[in-house]
């Protein structure tokens, strides 16, 4: 994976609108965070393979971090906290936030073909 490049990540994301994609969307601290502090809280979400179709999308940030966003019919998905990205099997955009130490906290995945499971 390399840094985000906002302008080639958005041509990408553009790539998928209006189509029918699956999204992979999942954010985790908690193999991180009850390992150093008990009092901690373990927080995750986790979905893979929702299809979706969304009308507009889009990536923001301040050059460290960014968020996508996906607009569908009625309500949004979106990543926040993305560092890095690539192009997985030539058609699958994999955008990841990791943390200082290289820990993964967040993925959004898009691709028009199902994510193996």
């Amino acid at each position: 994976m390399e840094s985000i490049q906002q302008t080639e990540v958005q041509k990408w994301l553009e790539h998928f609108v209006n189509k029918d994609v699956y999204v992979h969307l999942e954010t985790t601290n908690g193999a991180y965070a009850s390992h150093f502090d008990d009092k901690a809280y373990t927080v995750g979400a986790y979905i893979r393979n929702a299809k979706v179709n969304f009308s507009q999308a889009k990536i923001v940030g301040n050059g460290k971090t960014y968020r996508a966003g996906l607009k569908m019919e009625i309500g949004w998905i979106y990543a926040e906290g993305l560092t890095d990205w690539t192009i997985h099997n030539d058609n699958q955009l994999l955008l990841a936030g990791h943390d200082r130490e290289g820990r993964l906290m967040v993925s959004l995945e898009i691709s028009e073909t199902s994510f193996r499971y």
